[in-house]
């Protein structure tokens, strides 16, 4: 009888042992999942954070697209306003160079008038002086 409980031990030492080495697998193998998963996990979030970073840095892009667009409008809008304000500037100081120019002339015109005037009054005075001479 000895053999056969050293047999029924053995069996059982062997049962022992298959019992530890499955639970052995299972938790090792859970452990790998869960290495596995965790790694799963981590490549996902650093894919989103590079896709939330593309997008904002697309989103940057376009704002600062929209901004040189703006500057771009502005600075056309300046340039214009400043090409009416030099053109109305340069429109009023011809304008009043041709109202000077015209004034110069009125007083050149009158002055020659004045002058005939005063030639016909002394061929007047001198008329009126040979003639009470005579």
């Amino acid at each position: 009888w000895a053999g056969e409980r050293d047999a029924d031990n053995y069996k059982k030492q062997m049962g022992e042992e298959r019992r530890d080495s499955f639970a052995f697998r299972n938790a090792e193998g859970k452990r790998a999942r869960d290495v596995d998963d965790q790694m799963k996990s981590e490549a996902q979030a650093e894919e989103h954070e590079s896709y939330e970073l593309k997008w904002a840095g697309e989103r940057d892009a376009g704002d600062y697209k929209k901004h040189m667009e703006r500057e771009k409008r502005d600075s056309f809008a300046f340039r214009n306003a400043e090409g009416k304000r030099i053109r109305d500037l340069e429109g009023q100081m011809k304008a009043d160079e041709r109202h000077g120019e015209h004034e110069s002339y009125e007083l050149k015109w009158d002055g020659e008038r004045d002058a005939d005037a005063y030639k016909r009054q002394l061929a007047i005075e001198r008329r009126d002086s040979f003639a009470f001479r005579n």
